[in-house]
């Protein structure tokens, strides 16, 4: 009955998904905005204000249900909590993520940590910059923030890596291994913050949360904006010409692309979204990447546009009350990383093509580039 209802969405596969889905999501947002898809057995939004809509209405489409495969993987956080217990867990981390925090506390460490990371990439002519330099900035970002100060960023990387697997395995239907588990323990110890309210094990959650996403979607946001400057000679000369416009090549990059592709929500009730008519309990897939591109907000959307005035109305950064807490952070990151490696890398060019892949988390497997 759905195949007929969703022809469309019938046809969809994981791979299509994963590898450029964009004419497919377009497709769905005009004739399926809301649309059954066998292939991950559950509804996928692909409009931009029904996205909207269903990440504000945390009452009928929540991340609270125990298949949410963080949550298996490093227990309950404020990434899968909703109502007053997403509000006490998410607390103690707001006040030192917010802008003026971040700039005062953490501007300085990703400044320095940026330099030196493009120093020792300077001499070399040639480089891999996603796990090469995107990846370690974001972990050494996301150590300071989180006062892991004495953990090398190697250990650091080394916990997110056994976080990732887990929940890969688990999402792929295979169980995870005992790394992940003691990934967390290790983090818990090496985290000490009194005063939230929290319990350790709490704490231990919502900080193993801040560091898989400070590093998964930061690396990937840091990898898509070069990308997307080095594959477009027009922006990338406008912004060497003037750097005050590196802020909103980051914003469009973010709208084209962004890290978080899909963010899941499940149906606390039978519902009705976008003329589909969903069943309590049944997963609901909204795609970041399609509402990103909806025409109508973002005017001839598959376009790389330096100029556009409303690239901050992507959601990349989500919406409601699981908005990203860490996205200064990102920004603050991203931004330094961009300007840094244009002013110290002259000549920077892609070596080789790249293409920016992946169903949950999108960014290109490698990044290879040559400078003079």
């Amino acid at each position: 009955m759905r195949a007929e209802r969703f022809p469309l969405g019938a046809g969809v596969t994981v791979g299509a998904l994963e590898a450029d889905p964009h004419d497919l999501l377009a497709r769905l947002r005009t004739r399926e905005p809301v649309s059954w898809l066998p292939a991950v057995d559950g509804w996928l939004v692909t409009r931009r204000d029904l996205a909207l809509a269903a990440m504000r209405d945390a009452a009928t489409f929540t991340v609270d249900d125990p298949r949410f495969t963080t949550a298996q993987v490093v227990g309950q956080s404020m990434l899968s909590l909703d109502g007053a217990e997403h509000d006490r867990h998410r607390a103690p981390f707001v006040a030192p993520l917010r802008l003026g925090e971040v700039r005062r506390r953490l501007a300085d460490a990703v400044q320095e940590e940026t330099t030196r990371l493009v120093d020792e990439l300077a001499p070399r002519g040639e480089a891999e910059l996603r796990r090469g330099f995107a990846g370690p900035l974001a972990a050494a970002a996301v150590t300071h923030a989180l006062g892991l100060d004495g953990a090398a960023t190697g250990t650091v990387l080394g916990w997110y890596d056994a976080i990732v697997a887990a929940v890969t395995d688990l999402s792929a239907g295979r169980p995870a291994g005992p790394e992940a588990a003691r990934a967390v323990a290790q983090l818990g110890e090496a985290v000490r913050l009194g005063g939230t309210g929290l319990s350790d094990a709490e704490v231990n959650s919502n900080v193993a949360v801040l560091l898989f996403g400070g590093i998964e979607t930061t690396e990937g946001m840091i990898a898509n904006a070069v990308l997307h400057l080095l594959s477009h000679p027009g922006a990338l000369a406008a912004v060497r010409a003037d750097p005050a416009l590196l802020p909103a090549a980051v914003e469009e990059s973010l709208r084209l692309e962004p890290a978080a592709a899909v963010i899941d929500r499940y149906a606390t009730r039978d519902t009705e979204l976008g003329g589909a008519e969903i069943a309590g309990g049944e997963l609901v897939r909204i795609s970041i990447t399609a509402a990103n591109r909806d025409p109508a907000t973002f005017a001839d959307p598959d376009r790389f546009d330096l100029g556009r005035d409303n690239a901050g109305r992507h959601l990349a950064f989500a919406g409601g009350p699981h908005v990203c807490v860490g996205m200064h952070l990102a920004r603050l990151e991203a931004h330094v990383a961009l300007a840094t490696l244009l002013e110290r890398l002259p000549g920077l060019r892609l070596e080789g093509p790249a293409e920016i892949r992946g169903l949950i988390f999108r960014k290109p497997p490698q990044l290879r580039v040559r400078w003079d």
